[in-house]
């Protein structure tokens, strides 16, 4: 305990004296164990003339004498403070100069991985004799004079050529944390320290990761006429021993057999659809579609890339538009904290440029770089976008690009290029009134423009209607939770906790589903029956059907067969997919405009009926194709034969063939 105390506090020191002790106890090589590379061959080369050197003397120094330990050395020797409490930025103070710290933080930009010196070769342009100059920080003095034999013995002063390929440097880059959003206090910015990686810790993280550094804290000296306004004070970084990332990747996730056995009894599970959606926030009451589509939102489709480059993406966009209160900004935050790769941001405190790439320049090589914006740091993420409407028009075009093509192109201040930026787009707005207006048209209310609705694969219209007995239980929820800090008993047995669900979206994420042959007629016969669907002359028509709607159906449709890890889309998962976009715009039926007849859904059900035979031509229907079409625009079967048997009583239609027909009288 007391050697590992003291390792803490005297790091580089006990990592020298390691490295020395491992480099004497190693054993000679026995013969080559790995690809010979430059460095050894000159090495070898070295150590036979300096053999026939000492042979030639007589008692000279020992040929390995002469070469520097960390020349030789094909091993990186790191100590980890593995198991202490990582801690902010904030609480690394001066005490801690020269000790092993442990940081939680952001990843806010990197720089390129460039060649870092350790040790310089020298070659005396007189006498040929090699010296070697070993690095310890960021600058070094050149040495001027030959300390050859021949050199020293006849006083030349010889010129010392520095060889490049003789040379031993390593992998060097610089990163820039910040303090995570919670860590910072009210009132204060989030704070920056610069971390130095060398070696296999360089391209261990990027933007936007959050990540678990340890390392050893020093102070590095201003130079040059920085120094000289300096004085006293020298700025401070950070070595790193080792780097880990907070949140793993999907591709990146470790499934443990524990973890696998409880996905396998899940498959059996008839509700697990339901029960992976209701773990989704389930402090938060209601909103099961709304879930439903965030948990599809995460396992996503799957892209497709043609043989002529073109390619088709994914990735899922979904927008909340509703009243306050609904807990919008509370569904985002929480997916933003289960998502690998999650940003979470602000519309009214979020330019164009914060949102795709900024232009700065570099401050050590004065290099003019990008930095990438939001959008980009949710690459092969998710980006939460709140107060979507707050946004300026001119900053909300940026996203155009992202949302369909997923890259940010650029063109400024002489650079000119294209950024990734494959990120599901997760935005909240308020309705242009602050509250939906029933007695305005639905383009009066959404206050956004149609060329940026229609890439949104799925747009939910949350209103807060008064229902006493979803008032009642929903009041209930909230004081339990206030209460407990935790969901109801009853909700807590049928939800799994975040590990599980970040393990069951992983494995889910690997499957690769497509569309058989026998299911493209039923989607396309799905997608024109919505196309014909569409009344112009409606006013509540606002969301017009497009291809990219087709587009949508297969994405939600290949999540759904995701999620059941199977190879094909079924025709049931095509059926959720279009009942789930119905369902997103079911509460500006739910209550009926003045003037207006009210929502029913046997009255509805019954148009649907009457539609489909005046478009056959014929007073006769199969009651599958109704009931088809029916779960299509998201009624239930109960509904569906609620209205049956209601509109028979009425004697309006009868029932043939073991009721599976209908003659409308």
């Amino acid at each position: 305990a007391d050697l590992a105390q003291y390792m803490r506090i005297t790091p580089r020191r006990y990592t020298q004296l390691l490295g020395d002790a491992i480099e004497a106890a190693m054993p000679e090589a026995d013969g080559p164990f790995h690809e010979t590379d430059v460095l050894d061959v000159l090495l070898e080369q070295r150590l036979k003339v300096l053999r026939e050197v000492a042979e030639e003397n007589q008692g000279g120094p020992e040929p390995a004498d002469n070469i520097p330990n960390e020349l030789k050395r094909r091993f990186e020797v790191r100590i980890v403070g593995e198991g202490d409490k990582h801690v902010s930025l904030r609480s690394i103070k001066s005490a801690h100069i020269g000790h092993l710290v442990n940081i939680r933080a952001m990843v806010a930009r990197s720089s390129d991985v460039k060649p870092m010196a350790k040790v310089i070769t020298y070659t005396c342009e007189e006498c040929g004799y090699e010296a070697y100059q070993e690095v310890t920080g960021r600058n070094f003095m050149p040495m001027d004079k030959c300390k050859g034999p021949k050199c020293v013995q006849y006083n030349n002063n010889a010129k010392l050529l520095m060889q490049t390929r003789g040379s031993k440097f390593i992998k060097f880059q610089e990163v820039k944390v910040q303090e995570l959003p919670d860590q910072v206090p009210t009132g204060h910015i989030p704070r920056m320290m610069t971390v130095h990686l060398t070696g296999e810790l360089t391209r261990s993280c990027g933007p936007g990761d959050e990540i678990l550094i340890s390392g050893i804290f020093l102070p590095m000296p201003y130079t040059g006429y920085k120094a000289m306004k300096a004085g006293l004070t020298a700025d401070t970084f950070l070595e790193a021993t080792s780097v880990k990332r907070a949140k793993q990747r999907y591709q990146d996730f470790h499934i443990t057999q524990e973890m696998r056995d409880q996905i396998e009894a899940c498959e059996g599970e008839s509700n697990t659809y339901g029960k992976l959606a209701a773990s989704i926030a389930p402090e938060i009451f209601g909103h099961e579609d709304v879930k439903k589509a965030l948990l599809l939102q995460l396992v996503g489709g799957v892209d497709r890339s043609l043989n002529d480059g073109m390619r088709i993406r994914g990735d899922m966009h979904v927008c909340l538009m509703g009243d306050p209160g609904v807990a919008k900004s509370q569904l985002l935050k929480h997916v933003a904290r289960l998502a690998p790769r999650g940003v979470y941001t602000t519309g009214k405190g979020s330019s164009g440029v914060g949102l795709t790439a900024a232009v700065t320049k570099d401050q050590f090589t004065g290099e003019m770089m990008l930095e990438g914006g939001a959008l980009v740091l949710a690459d092969q993420g998710i980006c939460c976008i709140d107060e979507f409407d707050k946004m300026e028009d001119s900053d909300r075009t940026a996203i155009h690009e992202v949302m369909e093509q997923q890259t940010v192109s650029i063109a400024k201040a002489g650079i000119t290029t294209s950024l990734n930026a494959r990120t599901c787009v997760l935005a909240a707005a308020n309705p242009a009134y602050g509250r939906y207006n029933l007695r305005r048209s639905p383009s009066e209310n959404i206050n956004l423009p149609q060329a940026l609705l229609s890439r949104f694969d799925i747009l939910f219209l949350l209103m807060d209607r008064v229902n006493p007995e979803m008032d009642y239980n929903l009041a209930k929820h909230v004081t339990y939770v206030h209460q407990f800090k935790a969901a109801p008993e009853v909700d807590r047995d049928a939800i799994f906790d975040a590990g599980f669900l970040r393990a069951y979206i992983a494995k889910a994420r690997s499957i690769d589903p497509h569309v058989p042959k026998s299911l493209s007629e039923y989607i396309t016969s799905a997608y024109i029956s919505m196309r014909c669907d569409e009344e112009p002359s409606d006013s509540r028509n606002y969301f017009f059907t497009t291809a990219r709607t087709l587009l949508s159906i297969l994405r939600l449709s290949q999540a759904l067969a995701r999620l059941r890890f199977a190879q094909e889309v079924a025709s049931a998962d095509v059926d959720e997919a279009i009942r789930l976009m119905y369902e997103s715009k079911r509460s500006l039926f739910d209550e009926a405009v003045p003037g207006q007849r009210s929502y029913d859904p046997s009255s509805s059900i019954f148009d649907i009926a009457r539609n489909l035979a005046a478009a056959s031509d014929t007073q006769v229907l199969r009651v599958s194709e109704l009931e088809t079409r029916a779960v299509m625009k998201g009624f239930t079967a109960k509904q569906l034969r609620d209205c049956i048997q209601t509109y028979a009583d009425l004697n309006i239609w009868q029932l043939e063939d073991s009721d599976q027909q209908l003659r409308i009288v």
